[in-house]
């Protein structure tokens, strides 16, 4: 049994694609000879890798065998780069980073960029998404590392903490819900008695936020989404509705708008946020220097 390294990565490519067609453009190889090399290699083997459907392809047991180990070798010849980048100057590392809303808008800038100065022939391709979601990318091995809310279950991955993530409902000053609070908190399925404003686009907070006032029985239809946590609080404040966001964005927004906020009494409005990944020591070098940098106090 022969399989070189372009295999491997082809095999990886067309699993990750579900098409064949797909994995041979992200190989960079032309279809027929992407088709022949995935034959030589059932030939080799014996046995199929593949179960050609008909709006694509999905590896059979032997082709999800195939798939780990190729995944294993994938990963350490990334290892391999990026130890060897230490002695070669301008050889650039590439790390997959996926995080929910909270890591993304309020924590991971500033980290970032510090890291980035100091690590300037190191990449990162950095995708919001919902922690459930993340965990699954990580056991995939679609993505390096995670950064996910406690409340996921990261079963069989390594964890560290990150960040204390709190959620808290913004208001105008002379808001209703104000004299409704008890010790500065009430339950989120109070706030969903007011006209709410939301993020734009596939947020993952808006998903998470969504999911629970589901769960308390009143789907949230925001009155309009907007792109940052700034605009919202500058539209709460005018008063056209309320809004839940982080406690560390609510902070910067009331110093321009004379906000106030009320802690969500909630269990899960206060997060632990966790850096999550397969295996800490088989990381590629660089992937464990942003761990470092991200676990690391400020």
């Amino acid at each position: 049994m022969r399989f070189d390294l372009t295999d491997l990565r082809l095999f990886l490519h067309i699993a990750e694609a579900g098409s064949i067609t797909a994995g041979a453009e992200r190989a960079c190889l032309a279809l027929a000879s992407a088709s022949a090399r995935v034959r030589g290699m059932e030939e080799q083997l014996g046995v199929a890798l593949l179960l050609r459907e008909r709006h694509g392809v999905r590896p059979t047991p032997a082709g999800l065998t195939l798939l780990h180990h190729a995944r294993l070798v994938s990963g350490q010849m990334e290892r391999l780069r990026g130890e060897l980048g230490e002695y070669a100057h301008g050889l650039k590392g590439h790390v997959r980073l996926q995080c929910n809303t909270a890591a993304l808008t309020e924590f991971l800038p500033d980290a970032l960029g510090r890291f980035m100065a100091d690590n300037p022939h190191i990449n990162i391709d950095l995708e919001e998404a919902a922690s459930v979601d993340i965990v699954q990318a990580v056991i995939k091995g679609l993505a390096d590392v995670g950064i996910v809310a406690d409340l996921a279950d990261m079963a069989g991955l390594e964890q560290c903490p990150f960040r204390l993530d709190r959620l808290v409902v913004v208001v105008p000053r002379d808001h209703p819900l104000l004299s409704m609070a008890v010790g500065g908190a009430l339950p989120f399925a109070a706030a969903l008695a007011f006209p709410f404003i939301g993020l734009a686009g596939d947020s993952a907070l808006q998903r998470h936020l969504g999911e629970h006032a589901a769960r308390a029985g009143t789907p949230l239809a925001p009155r309009i989404r907007l792109r940052s946590f700034d605009a919202i609080c500058r539209l709460v404040a005018s008063g056209a509705g309320i809004a839940v966001m982080p406690a560390t964005a609510a902070r910067a927004g009331k110093g321009k708008t004379g906000l106030r906020t009320l802690r969500l009494s909630d269990a899960w409005a206060e997060r632990r946020l966790i850096i999550c990944m397969r295996r800490y020591a088989d990381l590629p070098l660089h992937a464990r220097r942003l761990v470092d940098a991200l676990r690391a106090p400020f």
